[in-house]
């Protein structure tokens, strides 16, 4: 039993997952107890995360890494890693793809070796029983899974094999990644000028120091606000589905807004929608509807044009759609065509209203006389600042949060990233109130006003059968939204989230009990909506409209 324990432990340097999987058979085939399999894993698996530590460790006293990696950035890198050490390792051991490079980085970034050692032991805690037990637990189907298609060690061949290629075409970008601009930015920092604009509060201005697009690529593995979707919603899976065994029903929730496409949470028409909202005089902001088919889209566009007397800019998005894919601020009307010419179906067409925006989270029981606002987003939307030397990407590269963002910022760039703003010119990054677009989402709960909250009561109630979600809206003042003067640019159903979550300092633990009471409130209405007579969407008939909208997206 010794040399099989062994086995397993110099095993989990190969392919720990099979070695797992065969500690797992062993132990259903009773020739090695749990406990044994699973700490000869363990020890196996923690070893190997500690030598890619290690391998960092070494790769830190290259003389080409000093050249190029400032000491006092290694230390600030550091220090923030130490901060959040355990998530980032938890994290990375169970995402595919993170552990080599995040325990590499933590090396390189000379973290406090015992301190991370105990965080990669206690990932390692978690995950190795989880995968042998499981693979006991069903035995000879994992017998016959692992040994498909060629066999255990023709299996392991492969892993070799592509780890050789993986590592052989690393070592072919580094020289190429190291020299160019981005590259470059990963290793090396300079101070530089950032401006965000404060909505409704002037401007702050501050010096902050390069940070790397390596950080920036661990926030955003790490960090609430940058989770995606699948991701920030897992742990809400097991809740959902007590909601729906304690209604008897698992789509209840589309029942929330019997007036709205399944309630709100996909398919739904944005046109639709603010059709309904029409009858408060100037509340919306003035739009029409550039149909697919028929009529040259772009005649359609400037017909509406005419009718509405829009000037540009204006705003182009689907009729259909969410979080931000699609919509675009145009400038001009080849700007208009260009757009109209990549897309065919039902389009928006809305007057672009200047000023602050915001996003109100609004809720009201069946019967009630008036609903309540549970949250309240602030978005601002980022600038930076030129100093006359810096390109604008290096300026976007050039604050912690910004490199985070990188990618949405360069794409939504209408100017060239080899651009020099000038000293003292500000270059706003994004146009659109989008989280995942680039805009920066604040709890601005404090702006709640008996005014605000009436407006936006009577703005729901407008609506014949809308009892959940979020108002997007946009007013000239932070001022004139809390009296109530704004213009609502979007309505959203269920899948309108009380977006405040997504400002860093909400704790995930906050943002979880946020959205576990707003879901529990969903499944609330939609139950009473039922008992008033609605009927909530099939769920094959969710499916497929889910499996629709994918598919044309």
């Amino acid at each position: 039993m010794t040399w099989q324990l062994l086995g397993l432990a110099a095993a989990t340097l190969v392919s720990e997952d099979l070695a797992c999987i065969a500690a797992g058979l062993l132990i259903a085939q009773g020739k090695i107890g749990f406990l044994p399999g699973v700490l000869a894993c363990l020890a196996g698996i923690f070893i190997g995360d500690l030598l890619l530590f290690l391998s960092g460790r070494l790769a830190r006293r290259f003389g080409v890494l000093k050249k190029l990696v400032a000491q006092e950035k290694l230390e600030r890198a550091s220090a923030w890693l130490a901060r959040r050490g355990a998530v980032v390792v938890l994290l990375s051991r169970f995402t595919p793809g993170l552990r080599l490079p995040t325990y590499f980085a933590a090396g390189l970034l000379r973290t406090a070796t015992v301190w991370f050692a105990l965080y990669l032991l206690l990932a390692c805690s978690i995950w190795t029983p989880l995968l042998v037990g499981s693979t006991a637990v069903f035995g000879e189907q994992a017998l016959r899974s692992s040994l498909d298609r060629g066999g255990l060690w023709a299996r392991q061949g492969v892993a070799l094999a592509g780890a050789a290629v993986a590592a052989a075409l690393l070592a072919r970008q580094l020289p190429g990644l190291l020299l160019s601009l981005r590259g470059r930015r990963m290793l090396h920092t300079e101070r530089l000028t950032v401006q965000w604009s404060h909505a409704g509060c002037g401007s702050r201005q501050r010096r902050k120091k390069r940070p790397w697009l390596l950080i920036g690529f661990a926030r955003r593995k790490v960090e609430w606000e940058f989770w995606p979707p699948w991701l920030a919603y897992l742990p809400l899976a097991p809740y959902l589905l007590f909601l729906a065994a304690k209604h008897r029903s698992l789509t209840l929730f589309t029942a929330a807004n019997p007036g709205i496409r399944s309630g709100g949470f996909v398919g739904e028409s944005k046109s639709e929608i603010l059709d309904h909202l029409r009858g408060v005089e100037g509340a919306v902001a003035e739009y029409g509807v550039i149909r697919a088919g028929g009529e040259s889209r772009l005649e359609q566009a400037r017909r509406l044009l005419a009718k509405h007397g829009f000037d540009f800019p204006i705003v182009l998005k689907p009729d259909v759609g969410e979080r931000g894919r699609g919509v675009a601020v145009i400038l001009s009307e080849a700007e208009m065509e260009r757009y109209l010419e990549k897309t065919n179906a039902d389009t928006i067409i809305q007057r672009h209203v200047a000023g602050v925006e915001f996003g109100v989270f609004y809720h009201r029981y069946p019967g009630q006389p008036a609903g309540t606002i549970s949250s309240i987003t602030e978005k601002r939307f980022p600038e930076v600042m030129g100093d006359g030397s810096s390109t604008l990407e290096e300026l976007i590269l050039a604050d912690a949060r910004a490199a985070c963002m990188a990618a949405a910022y360069r794409s939504a760039s209408r100017r060239p990233l080899a651009s020099v703003p000038a000293r003292g010119e500000r270059v706003r990054l994004v146009e659109i109130g989008s989280h995942c677009r680039g805009a920066i989402f604040l709890d601005a709960g404090h702006l709640k006003t008996p005014a605000l909250e009436a407006a936006v009561d009577r703005m729901a109630q407008a609506h014949p059968a809308f009892y959940f979600g979020r108002f997007d809206v946009r007013a000239a003042s932070v001022e004139a939204f809390q009296s109530g003067s704004f213009q609502v640019i979007e309505l959203n159903g269920v899948s309108g989230e009380a977006a405040h979550v997504y400002d860093p300092a909400v704790s995930l633990r906050e943002a979880y009990r946020v959205l576990y009471r707003h879901w529990r409130i969903a499944f609330e209405i939609g139950s009473r909506n039922r008992a008033r007579g609605a009927a909530p969407m099939r769920l094959g008939e969710l499916v497929k409209l889910c499996w629709s909208i994918r598919n044309s997206g």
